[in-house]
């Protein structure tokens, strides 16, 4: 039995057991949706920046590398490229490990799909399933934040010496990645600095810092975000962006049938 096919066969018993069960994201969709809230304006006008801060408005490509960390001493290592066109449409690519390449996530909306070489259909996914270390399929298919969540601004707070504005977030149903997140954003300029998840019990799930502002695409953008598991101390992804270009993609290319071709 080859190396390569012994890795596949372990990629995908543990792709199959985390269908059964997923990260711990999903059971924050236990108790029915929340009642719509009134729109506060100012709130959705930070939020909205900050997502233009952090991803272009229009399509685009970039690279991301994902370190996990557990107690400090380095674990897998994966890397990614995302083709996106505007919130709504994604391609993730895997690139490393080379085992796994031509393993690609596609999604439409809030749908989301797992195209595998070794397998002939595209499975379903949720976007809160766990894809590697403390990273969720949805942070990296889709950071929509505008869109997906209520924002209210609950008040202004120093972090870590900046003046930053709180903000509560609240998810518009139960398809996006996280039930409540609670966002801090520079009142200078705009820029994101944390956002803590939750599950719709309160429960903190992990935390995200943003960090590294360089410019990529025309823009100053947080390079590098570190998130870190509340509930399992020690246990940290560390992710890098790189190569990030404004690109025309045609919707085409965002359809089961193309990315069959591709994987």
């Amino acid at each position: 039995m080859t190396d390569h096919f012994r890795s596949r066969r372990k990629f995908l018993g543990m792709f199959a057991s985390s269908l059964i069960a997923p990260a711990i994201a999903p059971a924050a969709w236990a108790a029915e949706d929340a009642p719509e809230a009134p729109v506060d304006e100012a709130a959705v006008r930070i939020v909205t920046k900050a997502d233009e801060i952090r991803f272009p408005r229009d399509s685009f490509q970039t690279e991301i590398e994902v370190q996990n960390f557990s107690d400090g001493e380095p674990g897998e290592t994966r890397k990614f490229r995302i083709l996106s066109r505007g919130n709504e449409n994604t391609i993730v690519l895997t690139l490393e490990p080379v085992s796994e390449r031509g393993q690609a996530l596609l999604m439409r909306g809030r749908d989301l799909w797992i195209f595998m070489p070794s397998v002939s259909q595209p499975v379903r996914l949720s976007l809160a399933q766990r894809l590697t270390g403390q990273v969720a399929n949805g942070d990296l298919a889709r950071a929509n934040f505008a869109g997906d969540y209520t924002p209210t601004l609950v008040g202004t707070e120093k972090l870590d010496g900046i003046n930053a504005q709180v903000l509560d977030l609240t998810a518009v149903d139960r398809g996006v990645t996280y039930a409540k997140v609670k966002y801090w954003v520079s009142e200078k300029d705009g820029r994101p600095l944390k956002a803590e998840f939750f599950a719709l019990s309160g429960r903190l799930l992990k935390s995200c810092r943003y960090e590294e502002f360089r410019e990529l695409a025309g823009r100053v953008r947080p390079t590098r975000l570190v998130m870190e598991d509340a509930l399992k101390k020690g246990e940290i992804s560390v992710l890098s962006y790189s190569n990030m270009v404004l690109q025309d993609l045609p919707e085409r290319l965002f359809t089961r049938e193309y990315l069959r071709r591709l994987s």
